[in-house]
């Protein structure tokens, strides 16, 4: 296993954007998606996670033209693209495999239409990956708009027995803050699941990217990076070689020591 880092852009009407917890009205503005996306592809960056925010309020794909140029751009230099929002129908999840993208995440349809789900997997998939919005261990959907009275464990595992194998799960009250990761917690969610997962919310340093690659071994395989890069408490470079030094024993040396405990 190797440990990745997914820089994030978040386009909202056409614009790369940071949000503080999910709130659109508490957003900063970071110009053009395209060029946010450049900038981290020469900064050496292997993956993108793009969200369509547009697309995740409205319930449909919204910013399909900068998404395919950012498809575009990154497959020109060997770089793999993520993209999430709004995607709920077979229809959509197709068109957006279509841009040629490596994965698409599909987050509320997982939860209120699970059928939609088991088709895409059998259809695409590890190329089909599920977004997982935890708000005080609930699971929120719709743009972060509602909250399930759905536990984390139980839907992760719904979503494995679906033939799902990566999951993005996204600490809303840690998401936009710098406020630091909780490792141990997505361990515990990976390990209970079975499931690949990809942590976001919270990143601010290279110990953050240090504290859950060190959790590989359990199954934290990846962590998405939006506002510590676009503030500068994080540099891409550093984090990419952090992330590289990764070491699955590590991660079962610390599970072993938190089993015992």
């Amino acid at each position: 296993m190797t440990f990745e880092l997914y820089p994030a852009v978040d386009i909202l009407g056409g614009q790369a954007v940071r949000l503080v917890q999910g709130d659109f009205e508490q957003k900063t503005v970071y110009g053009a998606p395209e060029a946010a996306a450049e900038a981290f592809i020469a900064r050496g960056a292997r993956w993108l996670h793009v969200v369509d925010l547009d697309g995740a309020r409205s319930g449909r794909p919204v910013n399909v033209g900068p998404i395919a140029a950012i498809v575009r751009r990154a497959a020109a230099r060997g770089v793999r693209v993520q993209v999430g929002g709004g995607l709920r129908t077979l229809e959509d999840i197709r068109r957006v495999l279509a841009l040629g993208v490596a994965r698409v995440i599909v987050g509320t349809a997982a939860i209120e239409a699970p059928d939609v789900l088991a088709t895409a997997v059998r259809e695409a998939g590890e190329a089909v990956a599920v977004g997982v919005d935890l708000r005080e261990n609930r699971v929120a959907v719709r743009g972060w708009a509602e909250t399930k009275d759905a536990a984390a464990e139980d839907v992760l595992r719904r979503i494995a027995a679906a033939g799902v194998r990566t999951v993005i799960v996204t600490d809303i009250r840690r998401d936009g803050t710098l406020a630091g990761v909780d490792a141990d917690r997505m361990a515990s969610l990976a390990r209970a699941s079975g499931l690949r997962v990809i942590a976001s919310g919270g990143v601010r340093s290279v110990d953050d990217v240090r504290r859950l690659s060190a959790r590989l071994r359990d199954g934290v395989v990846g962590a998405v990076i939006g506002k510590a890069l676009y503030a500068g408490t994080l540099d891409l470079a550093a984090a990419l070689q952090a992330a590289a030094e990764a070491d699955p024993a590590v991660g079962e040396e610390a599970g072993e020591e938190e089993d015992g405990r």
